[in-house]
């Protein structure tokens, strides 16, 4: 058991080491890690790239995701009925990590928000729904795409929490406990990878961003 949990680790890994920002950035000429804010993911993409770039970025980095928990679905799923969704999670993380830590980026990557916009949609629709009106939401309202990541990732656990246990995911409650393990503790990686943001929302110096109009320096 402890190796197919590995496997699915290294198999979301290897999907999230397709950095969409940084491909994307080279193909126009930059290394997207050295403009902007330094982050080789969606928001630093916008800023920098555009809005076609930022489309671009938020589903290839949410697709590679969702598509290594399919893959560990397809692979696991009938030999493991009753683990899958704990199987498709671990993938999920292991594509978070990828996507945070390429090793051949001197693991300097993104910080794993819209790859957790497509964990959510892999784990089950009703997560994504909660997760996106909750990013969306905040987002509209403030323009802080930081403090609508954070909001959404409280809420991606609480959702796996009560869906689990009200028996969405058919698993033995030891499983399910160490679900929700695993989406704290992407969360609690998430919370550290934006203490920088955290510090600026504190001091009100937070940058907002604006897909509307032309983002800028508030």
């Amino acid at each position: 058991m402890i190796l197919v949990r590995v496997a699915c680790l290294a198999i979301g890994y290897c999907f999230g080491l397709f950095q969409t920002a940084f491909i994307y950035g080279k193909m126009n000429g930059i290394d997207i890690r050295e403009k902007g804010s330094g982050n080789a993911g969606t928001t630093n993409a916008l800023r920098v790239l555009g809005k076609k770039a930022g489309i671009i970025v938020f589903f290839g980095d949410a697709l590679k995701a969702l598509f290594a928990m399919i893959l560990v679905h397809l692979l696991f799923g009938k030999s493991y009925p009753d683990m899958t969704a704990l199987l498709r999670i671990y993938a999920g993380a292991g594509a978070i990590l990828g996507h945070n830590f390429p090793f051949y980026m001197g693991f300097r990557g993104g910080k794993g928000i819209a790859a957790t916009g497509g964990i959510s949609l892999g784990m089950a629709w009703q997560c994504m729904v909660a997760v996106a009106i909750t990013f969306f939401s905040i987002f509209f309202t403030t323009h802080y795409v930081s403090l609508g990541s954070l909001c959404m990732y409280v809420v991606f656990v609480i959702a796996l929490v009560v869906m689990g246990q009200s028996g969405s995911f058919n698993m033995p409650q030891p499983m399910l406990y160490e679900m929700y393990v695993i989406a704290l503790l992407l969360a609690i990686m998430a919370f550290v990878r934006h203490r920088g943001n955290i510090k600026r929302l504190i001091d009100k110096n937070e940058r907002k961003t604006y897909l509307i109009k032309k983002n800028k320096e508030d």
